[in-house]
């Protein structure tokens, strides 16, 4: 356990007692005679106030105040707070460095039996079902930290092809199992949309001159946003498809009703037209592409590589 989980731990351990001996916290933790010395010296600088009893049947005694600035919850919002970490805990990887479950398990020590068996009843009972990540992601914190420092990181990206780039990220964002990030390319001057799990090698450059600050990012990605999907679609839609696209849609697209009938219209860029093509065949018979032609003809492309799988 690392000192400042362990301290942490300690402060838990300690809130509900008004008096302990060292060995308490020898025995509980594992912990030498000296490193529960030093713990106690960094737990009062923590704000845990103490003072020592002399004598045979000595030790410490907890002046009557909370080490921790108090905050007060109602039920219901208690049981708010552990159903969306329960919501979270499918993430296997996020920018910080402690799980959502870890979270919960500290919210809990601080919580009496009664308590913590009504929120286990109903956590019992409520799920949040998403997807999970699709693959493993480590460099979450390095990604988060250099985009609050304004830092460009150097990598290998491989999504499409092994290559070397730098990017400075504006922001973070999970979607359907992915890791992904905007970022501006800053060898190439282009804003483009990044997955996390095919960057490698990356290390933050901490002297550099060229990067931008978060304004000038933000006004480069509103120009892309305007200029890169420049190919208009139209698609009408059933109800079913109209379910299944407000279930799962992408940015460059939004919901249109005209005269009573459901509409998807946007645009794209010609470098997605594959990603669009799959998108609309996974809405099934609920779609019709309106225009443009290429779309429809990439679609029933894809259409008839589906059926030439099961004809002989």
């Amino acid at each position: 356990m690392k000192k400042s989980e362990r301290l942490n731990q300690e402060l838990i351990f300690l809130s509900d007692k008004y008096s302990f001996q060292l060995k308490d916290l020898e025995t509980e933790f594992g912990i030498s005679k000296r490193t529960a010395l030093r713990d106690m010296e960094e737990l009062e600088s923590m704000g845990l106030a103490f003072y020592v009893e002399n004598g045979r049947h000595g030790g410490y005694r907890i002046v009557n105040q909370s080490p921790l600035v108090p905050i007060y919850f109602q039920i219901d919002e208690v049981q708010a707070i552990f159903f969306a970490l329960k919501a979270l805990d499918l993430l296997s990887a996020t920018p910080f460095k402690k799980s959502y479950s870890q979270i919960r398990q500290k919210l809990f020590a601080t919580m009496s039996d009664e308590r913590k068996h009504r929120i286990t009843e109903i956590l019992d009972v409520i799920h949040y079902y998403h997807v999970a990540p699709v693959s493993e992601q480590n460099h979450l914190d390095l990604i988060l930290q250099a985009m609050m420092e304004d830092q460009i990181v150097k990598m290998t990206y491989t999504q499409y092809e092994h290559k070397r780039t730098r990017l400075q990220f504006l922001e973070l964002f999970y979607r359907n199992g992915i890791w992904f990030t905007e970022a501006y390319d800053v060898q190439n001057k282009k804003w483009g949309i990044y997955r996390c799990d095919c960057m490698t090698d990356m290390m933050i450059e901490e002297e550099t001159k060229d990067t931008l600050t978060k304004e000038a990012l933000k006004a480069l990605q509103l120009e892309y946003e305007k200029t890169y999907h420049d190919i208009s679609f139209k698609c009408r839609l059933t109800e079913q498809g109209k379910e299944k696209f407000l279930k799962n849609h992408y940015p460059n697209m939004r919901l249109e009703t005209i005269d009573d009938t459901p509409y998807i219209v946007g645009g794209y860029n010609q470098e997605e037209l594959s990603y669009m093509t799959h998108y609309l065949i996974s809405l099934g018979k609920h779609v019709k592409i309106e225009y443009p032609d290429e779309l429809k003809e990439s679609y029933l492309t894809q259409l008839q590589e589906m059926m030439d799988q099961y004809i002989k």
